[in-house]
């Protein structure tokens, strides 16, 4: 393993420590919880799609045109519009009543007919695709890396290479961690996790409307 790629690991365990804890894990928790493990992995493959191609538009220089000031604010409200819809479409999902002569529902404490593969690889993906502080947040940390290491292709690709696989096992293992205490939660317990990540997903949706404005204004 070179050193670059084992220096994109720490600074994948870094963003995942410290940073990993927005609407992005309300959501892949919530879903591994409510919908199962596999789910849960598929909003991860499409939250490490959604990071990978920030990453490439970063290095091409094609970030600019949704960091620019003139899209900045519809960037940042359509995000907290769509996070907000997340949010309350959340908090009023209902759960049902397990069958109590199904071996099956004896098991899982919910069982419930959850939406197409492809329907969880989109919403990961399209979790942040708009949300203008992820685009920075990738900017600064594709600048500054790029500035450091020259612009070479070869240690960049490594480098963010690292990075993401870190992100992405360390979003598996909180979806894992997640699914393996499902069989302790009650029917009326999961029904108060969808409300908090609802009410969670809502507060970030609103502070991210609130804050492109507020910065717009100024």
């Amino acid at each position: 393993m070179s050193a670059v790629f084992f220096e994109g690991i720490i600074l994948g365990l870094t963003l995942a420590t410290f940073f990993g804890f927005g609407p992005a894990f309300f959501a892949l928790v919530q879903t591994s919880i409510h919908r199962g493990f596999g789910p849960a992995v598929l909003l991860a493959i499409g939250i490490f799609f959604n990071d990978v191609l920030m990453v490439v538009l970063c290095l091409m220089g094609a970030v600019q045109i949704v960091t620019a000031p003139s899209n900045y604010l519809w960037f940042g409200i359509s995000s907290g519009v769509i996070l907000i819809i997340f949010g309350l479409v959340t908090f009023s999902r209902k759960v049902s009543e397990p069958n109590e002569n199904s071996e099956e529902d004896m098991k899982l404490p919910v069982k419930v007919k959850g939406p197409r593969w492809f329907t969880y690889i989109a919403k990961g993906f399209f979790m942040n695709i708009v949300n203008p502080f992820v685009w920075i947040f990738w900017v600064g940390v594709v600048v500054g890396i790029s500035a450091r290491m020259g612009g070479d292709e070869t240690r960049l690709t490594s480098f963010f290479s690292g990075t993401l696989i870190t992100v992405l096992l360390c979003d598996l293992l909180k979806a894992y961690g997640a699914y393996s205490i499902k069989r302790f939660f009650t029917q009326k317990m999961i029904g108060l996790l969808n409300k908090i990540a609802g009410i969670g997903l809502i507060i970030f949706g609103l502070f991210l409307i609130g804050k492109v404005i507020f910065d717009n204004s100024f």
